[in-house]
Formats: C-alpha cells, structure tokens, sequence
C-alpha cells in the first residue's frame, strides 16, 4: 500500500467543530460517519454538513472515508446522492453480509460519472460477513477492510476479544489474498492509554495495518505502535544490503545477526522501508 492507515479515528458527520478539528489531527486516516455516530433526526443536516466540508477540502494526505447508512435502509440512498457531488475518496459500507452487497453499491457508483473514481471499504461485523470474506474481498472497487469488533462481539455473544480471534484472522486472510488495507477494530476504554497499547501491538503483530479510534486521545499511541520501529527500520537496511553482497558473490542467502536472510526476509525488509517512507512523507506535508 502506498499510504499509511496506522491511526483511522471515526469523526461524526454532524459535529461541525469536530470536523474542522480533524483537519489539523496527525491521523493517517478519518471515517466520517453519518451511520452510528448520527441520530435519525440529525441525519439530513448532518450528509448536507459534510458533503460542503469534503468541497472545502482541507484534510491534506489524510485517507476520507465516508461511512454511509445501508443502503437498504431509509438513509443509504440519500446519503450516496447528497455525498457523490463531493467526489469522495471512499465509501465504507456497513453491515456487509455478501459480495452481492458490495456489488449493488458499486453499481450505484457507477451509474455517477462524480463517482467514478470512488473506492468501497466493508464493515466486517457480522458472522455472515465474515464467512463470506474472501468473496467480499474480491469485489468490484474494493479498497480495504474495517473490522467492527463491538456489532460483531454483540452477534457471537462474545465477551472478549480472543473470542473473535478466528472472525479476525479470516478478514485478514482475505484482505491479503486480495491486496487490500485490512485495520482492527476500535478500542472502547479511550482513557486506557496502557490497555490501547496492548491491542495496538497484538493487532499489528497479527498483521493488520492500523487501528480505528473513537477519540483523539488514542492517535499518538497507534501512530506509535503501527510504525516500524528505528530498530526495525535499522534490521531492514543491513538485511537488505547482506542479501544484495550475497547475491553478488553468487549466494542465495546471507546471514544477519545470526539468522539467515533469503528473498522474503528482504521482501518484507522492503516493505518496511516503503512504510517508514510513506509515514515520513504523510507527516511532512
């Protein structure tokens, strides 16, 4: 991937001082959300609100993700009509159950030359989701994955989060078969700065690429985790440099610390050069 999702923070779309606010917050990405976030009487105001504020733009290299209503339900279609006029980078589906519901908004997308250019994100938050993943992943427009671990806790029943390690695992796996972003679920004790951090690193070391927050407080502490450490970068570089010495002696492999280096040591040393690179060049624009 080209940008960094280390931090996507939810911002609601009816809260004007809170979407201003957003603007100048060191988050790789921001999901405006006029589902959840958004009272059914706030909901019009809120899809005009944020429709005028993408126009005015201001956001910089941070990722826009609009979260809009099902489009089965009484606000989907009225969301994706007043949103298209503002050309936006993405669209986040809700409560995607199958491929077929990714590929009846895409239809809807299509059929607007303002959204011709739009990506499609899936809320993974359903068991029938989850067991229909790679299908899902596979989609036409497809751009990533966002895991919503409180709907998907509430369906299972379950009460901790090593509960949902399978429902993870699988979204990960098909995100990866299909090339696409795949970021963790949120974290609800946004004053647990301590208990943030242990999800951040065991959901970075199951692989995901970053982390969905409900509060501003929580971005520096997934900013931290989700990049690739001076260590990591500093292993990256000699690995990659043994292996180019090795390969021109005529070896295959070299070794580096005591541990033998061979192509997807130096793939993934690669990747985590291109991550560094893109965070650097995100947080100097």
């Amino acid at each position: 991937m080209i940008r960094p999702y280390r931090s996507v923070l939810y911002i609601p779309a009816s809260r004007a001082r809170a979407l201003e606010k957003a603007k100048s917050l060191p988050v790789d990405a921001i999901i405006f959300d006029l589902e959840d976030a958004v009272a059914v009487e706030e909901k019009a105001n809120a899809r005009a609100l944020l429709r005028d504020t993408l126009i005015e733009g201001g956001f910089g290299t941070r990722a826009q993700i609009v979260r809009i209503n099902g489009i089965d339900t009484d606000w989907g279609a009225d969301d994706l009509a007043m949103i298209a006029s503002a050309k936006p980078q993405a669209i986040l589906l809700p409560k995607v159950n199958s491929a077929q519901d990714i590929e009846a908004l895409a239809a809807l997308l299509d059929a607007n030359p303002d959204t011709a250019d739009t990506e499609i994100w899936a809320m993974m938050e359903t068991p029938e989701g989850i067991l229909n993943a790679a299908e899902i992943a596979a989609a036409p427009r497809m751009a990533g994955f966002v895991m919503g671990t409180n709907d998907l806790a509430k369906d299972l029943g379950a009460r901790t989060r090593e509960a949902m390690v399978t429902s993870l695992q699988i979204c990960l796996l098909a995100a990866r078969a299909h090339g696409l972003a795949c970021i963790d679920g949120v974290y609800n004790a946004f004053r647990d700065e301590e208990g943030l951090a242990q999800e951040c690193a065991q959901g970075r070391d199951f692989g995901f690429d970053g982390k969905t927050l409900i509060h501003p407080a929580q971005v520096a502490t997934a900013n931290a985790v989700f990049a690739p450490s001076p260590e990591e970068i500093d292993l990256a570089r000699r690995q990659i440099e043994a292996f180019e010495q090795a390969e021109a002696r005529g070896e295959g492999v070299a070794v580096v610390d005591g541990k033998i280096v061979e192509n997807l040591h130096v793939a993934t040393a690669r990747a985590t050069l291109a991550k560094a690179d893109a965070i650097a060049t995100s947080e100097a624009a």
